[in-house]
């Protein structure tokens, strides 16, 4: 990509057109040291809300605020040279109006220079998300598990068991009708997010959704095994970080209590060594 050139190297059409092809690795990222971590491996790096509890200690994503995903968003954009950012458009921001999803997805935009947005929502979305792509504003739509509407569906539960299936494929294929360029499937049963991607033509992105999903995505912190409050079902931890840091502070402590750290070799002597 060129210095100069306001594109980036992955581009919305170019995850459209990677539907039915090598799965796409999606991660989420919050500051520019992790996207520079997960920007060689990813195809799209999630500026996801979760930032709220994972980051922010908040009980859950429905006490984000525009201004923290601006915060986050602008770090993750310096980090990732290749993978595409989105940002997820936090509770409040879209459900109002489509004037107002705009108002606050352009400012996004704008503010961090991602090429993307994503929302929550399925059939009650399709208004708001076809305004946005009429208007330049490309958006990866959410259904299934909408972590936003949690006081709503009861807890973060499974969506599209029994008579719930004909919904959640409604809401996929509304999305896909108003422009969304992909659709995150979350917390809904293997089968059913199967059928989901035979039909969509748009690629899906699974999370506690199964194996046959046009690619994953996984909050960073959940997989590195850094955020312990919980653990769903569907994470895979590829590391425990969070219990080598433990370990490595622990010994840092230590350390400090016993005079053992700062060693001469982390101190600087009084007199400047002799120049040979």
């Amino acid at each position: 990509m060129s210095a100069t050139s306001p594109l980036r190297p992955v581009l919305p059409p170019d995850i459209r057109a990677r539907k039915g092809g090598t799965p796409l690795v999606v991660l989420t990222a919050y500051s520019t040291p992790v996207a520079r971590l997960v920007d060689p491996h990813c195809d799209v790096v999630l500026v996801g809300d979760s930032v709220g509890m994972v980051i922010h200690g908040l009980p859950s994503t429905l006490g984000v605020t525009m201004e923290m995903m601006i915060l986050h968003g602008r770090a993750v954009v310096r980090g990732a040279a290749r993978a595409m950012p989105v940002i997820d458009m936090p509770f409040g921001s879209y459900e109002e109006s489509p004037v107002q999803a705009f108002r606050n997805a352009s400012r996004l935009m704008a503010e961090t220079g991602a090429p993307a947005v994503k929302l929550e929502g399925g059939l009650h979305m399709h208004d708001t998300i076809a305004f946005l792509t009429a208007r330049g504003v490309p958006v990866m739509a959410h259904v299934g598990l909408t972590p936003q509407a949690v006081n709503t569906l009861g807890g973060y539960k499974v969506v599209g068991r029994d008579e719930e299936a004909a919904k959640v494929m409604a809401d996929a294929g509304a999305v896909e009708a108003a422009g969304a360029f992909s659709v995150v499937l979350e917390k809904v049963p293997e089968g059913l997010a199967g059928r989901i991607t035979e039909k969509l033509a748009i690629p899906t992105i699974g999370i506690g959704a199964g194996v046959h999903c046009d690619g994953q995505v996984l909050v960073v912190d959940d997989m590195l095994g850094l955020f312990t409050e919980f653990r769903p079902k569907f994470v895979k931890r590829y590391a425990e970080l969070g219990r080598t840091a433990d370990e490595a502070i622990a010994t840092y402590a230590a350390d400090v209590r016993a005079r053992a750290f700062p060693a001469p070799e982390h101190a600087f002597p009084d007199a400047a060594p002799a120049r040979k």
